[in-house]
């Protein structure tokens, strides 16, 4: 059972549609309490439903039922308003800007008990459970390369794939900015495929490398830097597959 204490902001307004997404972001300030200050005032105009301290308690700013404001300029398979369709949940972490650091346990037990509740009410794909920075790539890095993405799917929640060797390297050198070709565009292609919004040209520039870097982020951490290495994009390889698979099943059902 998770424990939630009510902090009602004023910042929502009417959904169009149930949610069917889960977005996860870091506050991104120095404390809890400035954050939760400002999710809570009228004047900022941002809010979020959740917010996860690092003690993992929860405090809900938002009804479900009503749609925060907490994605800003994003896009995510077509979708232009991601506030109208997801809930958002803040997890207190100063962010990159303020002395990043790791998560502690007890703050993701509880997210990932918060995500398992959430998903009793609202019908969230795994492929819908994403980072700010997978939205908005061009803005955002949180929650971040520390965030623990491969815990929350061994607790089934999101995606997530770890190819074999052998995979990795038959997919032959890396991309970067000012290459051009085939490659790029069937990376391009996966990318946009799997929820990114750049179209595929086959010209790695630096909008490629941005969305390179924030797939990265979430899926392959250990190295963000925004060059398609042969892990990267047999990553990707894999975590479409996942995705796919989970579509045709949840159709089928």
């Amino acid at each position: 059972m998770v424990t939630i204490t009510a902090a009602p902001s004023p910042n929502f307004d009417q959904r169009r549609a149930p949610p069917d997404m889960i977005l996860l972001h870091y506050t991104g300030m120095q404390t809890a309490e400035a954050a939760i200050a400002r999710l809570r005032d009228p004047d900022a105009k941002v809010s979020a439903h959740y917010v996860v301290d690092q003690d993992g308690s929860i405090l809900r700013l938002v009804e479900e039922e009503r749609r925060a404001w907490h994605a800003g300029q994003s896009w995510w398979k077509g979708e232009t308003d991601i506030n109208a369709v997801s809930i958002g949940i803040e997890i207190v972490n100063p962010g990159h800007e303020f002395g990043y650091r790791l998560f502690p346990d007890a703050q993701i037990e509880a997210v990932i008990a918060l995500i398992d509740d959430v998903r009793t009410r609202w019908a969230v794909d795994d492929a819908r459970i994403l980072g700010h920075s997978d939205v908005a790539p061009t803005r955002k890095q949180d929650p971040g390369e520390l965030f623990p993405w491969k815990r929350l799917a061994e607790h089934r929640q999101g995606l997530w794939f770890e190819p074999a060797p052998e995979r990795i390297a038959a997919l032959g050198p890396p991309l970067g900015v000012g290459d051009e070709g085939l490659g790029v565009h069937v990376l391009q292609a996966g990318l946009h495929r799997l929820g990114y919004e750049p179209l595929p040209d086959g010209r790695y520039t630096d909008e490629t490398r941005i969305t390179v870097e924030a797939f990265q982020r979430h899926w392959r951490p250990s190295r963000v830097d925004g060059i398609a290495d042969g892990e990267t994009r047999a990553t990707l390889m894999g975590v479409l597959q996942l995705a796919t698979v989970e579509s045709v099943t949840g159709v089928l059902n």
